[in-house]
């Protein structure tokens, strides 16, 4: 078994507020900011920053649209940030692996 590189750990998914956006949004179509804010236990700043990173990245699409007057910030994966995520987890899953 190959060993383990700590280096295969994306550090952009590996922050915990972006595991947990990127953990939500692979089974989620789409989140909106208050939806992510509040299962996250975030600060709008804070979740602002985090999906920033990752939009940076490529790995969610954010879409803004104004409803009722109200902005409505809606995050979803992109097909580069699926891949991402498998991989990240393919890297975490050789480290917990027995002799990882």
């Amino acid at each position: 078994m190959a060993r383990f590189d700590i280096d295969d750990l994306d550090e952009v998914i590996h922050g915990r507020l972006r595991l947990g956006i990127m953990a939500y949004l692979i089974d989620a179509e789409a989140a909106d900011f208050t939806e992510l804010k509040t299962l996250l236990n975030a600060t709008q700043g804070n979740l602002s920053i985090h999906l920033r990173k990752l939009e940076d990245a490529g790995y969610i699409a954010i879409e803004k649209r104004i409803i009722d007057r109200k902005s409505l910030t809606r995050a979803r994966l992109t097909d580069a940030g699926r891949q991402a995520f498998a991989v990240y987890l393919q890297a975490l899953g050789k480290l917990l692996a027995p002799g990882g």
